[in-house]
């Protein structure tokens, strides 16, 4: 059943009066995004290579998905005492039109104390769709759709994939019937397990074989995106960083602090004749089921009720967009593809250094707000 915003206030989310509360103050709040006054941050990564080699490089990505209703990428500027250092793309297919993805820095051999230090900026805002009200949004271009129905090495389209998502849309008639109903299911049948390193994988067959439909928001946003790929639905995933606080009073959607090093977040789409790019974020309904204070909510929850109504079709602005890449291969590089690109990477002598490795790999992300 589709929750309306009565139905939400029924339920206890807002209390009398708090409406004409600023949104972060009600006691129990409404998570409602919609499209407002655009905003500017300023994020700063800082990567030093704590046990330098002969040969070292790293890779930093950038701002660099646009969509002009709601996120729009800056400059990038950088210092750093590498030898060589300039924007790059990454060896991925990609939309038409994105030149770079990320900064491509390599030393010089010998450099006894390599760093880096990248400063982007970028504008977003909130973002919201009424699935009751098409917009004539024109429709999506043939490389485009191919590209978003294409299966990658972690998110096949057949098998397990197919037939799990032929049964949970059984009687859909439209797509968007297909994505509410696969945005349900994955809200329904998985969970976030805290124990997950970074974001996850993305494994998608895996999770479906072993019945383990756990993880973060790079596994199951990519569930979603699988399953709808392989009933005919364009989607994609948007692997970016959370980079403010919640303006909704929400503690588990946003950092509480400046320092964002481990705020990293994938959101996923779905495109819809007649509506665009759709937002659609299971993962995050469930990081409120799990975390939002007092945690281990119930989905009847009104504070989860909230974000499964809001979560599909809006999204908060205080997050940026990195990409949209999939299977990624680093310029430069001999090792192994990625299978995305949201994390700073490093390879010295020729070895991809765990990017969740502190004694190799130190790096530090911070963000502000600034104004426009």
């Amino acid at each position: 059943m589709r929750l309306t915003r009565r139905d939400i206030l029924k339920a206890g989310a807002l209390t009398a009066g708090a409406a004409a509360l600023p949104r972060a103050a009600a006691a129990d709040p409404i998570y409602a995004p919609s499209p407002d006054a655009w905003r500017t941050f300023e994020v700063v990564t800082r990567v030093e290579v704590a046990k330098p080699g002969r040969s070292i490089q790293a890779w930093l990505p950038i701002p660099a998905h646009a969509d002009a209703a709601w996120v729009k990428p800056g400059a990038n500027t950088w210092t750093t005492n590498a030898a060589a250092a300039h924007l790059a793309a990454a060896g991925a297919a990609r939309p038409s039109g994105s030149e770079a993805d990320l900064l491509h820095v390599v030393w010089k051999e010998g450099e006894p104390a390599p760093v880096v230090e990248l400063t982007s900026r970028i504008a977003t805002r909130d973002r919201g769709t009424d699935l009751a009200r098409p917009t004539g949004s024109s429709a999506l271009d043939a490389a485009e759709r191919a590209r978003s129905l294409k299966a990658t090495e972690l998110l096949p389209t057949d098998g397990i994939v197919r037939e799990t998502a032929e049964r949970a849309t059984a009687g859909a008639t439209s797509d968007l019937d297909k994505v509410r109903a696969l945005y349900a299911w994955v809200i329904e049948h998985a969970h976030r397990d805290p124990k997950t390193v970074g974001c996850g994988l993305g494994d998608i067959a895996s999770m479906l074989k072993t019945g383990a439909l756990s993880g973060k928001c790079a596994d199951l946003n990519a569930l979603f995106v699988g399953l709808a790929r392989s009933v005919g639905v364009p989607a994609r995933d948007i692997y970016g960083l959370r980079i403010g606080p919640s303006r909704f009073g929400y503690k588990s959607l946003g950092p509480s602090n400046p320092v964002v090093t481990k705020a990293q977040h994938c959101r996923a789409e779905a495109f819809l004749d007649g509506f665009g790019w759709v937002a659609v974020d299971p993962a995050d309904v469930r990081k409120v089921v799990l975390e939002e204070p007092p945690g281990q909510l119930a989905l009847a929850d009104p504070k989860v009720a909230a974000t499964r109504q809001a979560l599909l079709g809006s999204a908060e602005g205080n997050w940026l967009a990195f990409n949209t890449l999939h299977d990624v291969e680093l310029p430069g590089s001999s090792g192994p593809r990625l299978p995305f690109l949201m994390y700073p990477q490093l390879e010295v002598d020729g070895v991809r250094i765990d990017c969740y490795t502190p004694d190799l790999f130190r790096y530090a992300i911070t963000a502000r707000e600034i104004a426009s």
